[in-house]
């Protein structure tokens, strides 16, 4: 499943190193959004978000209160996901789908990133 459990890649809580407002509105992964607009954006119910919390697609971050709060890029594959559900898809189907979905675009960021280095390296050395 996608590595979402933590809100940023470095495993740090939202309450450490405080960025600027601004900043941590810009960051894809920073937990702006309670279940209830979440759920308005994605066009599915606060029950759809909990099942694919449930099947691992998501874990939203909570508040001190324990409230659920979800990033931007969680509801890009709770969309996705929902997407999937809408054509007829099982849940736990379409969350493995949308993990795997998530997993190869991370791949390919990845390897593209790679060979911009490997090719400035390369010209580096000419």
């Amino acid at each position: 499943m996608p590595s979402e459990s933590q809100p940023y890649a470095d495993g740090r809580q939202p309450d450490q190193d405080r960025q600027p407002v601004a900043d941590r509105l810009d960051d894809d992964h920073f937990p702006a959004y309670t279940m209830g607009r979440a759920a308005e954006l994605v066009g599915a119910t606060p029950a759809f978000l909990r099942a694919l919390g449930e099947a691992r697609l998501i874990t939203p971050t909570r508040s001190e209160g324990g409230h659920r709060r979800y990033s931007r890029h969680q509801l890009r594959l709770a969309a996705r996901a929902r997407e999937l559900v809408d054509q007829g898809t099982p849940v736990d189907a379409a969350c493995r789908i949308v993990s795997l979905e998530d997993q190869l675009e991370q791949a390919e960021r990845t390897n593209e990133e790679l060979r911009r280095q490997g090719a400035d390296t390369v010209q580096g050395h000419r």
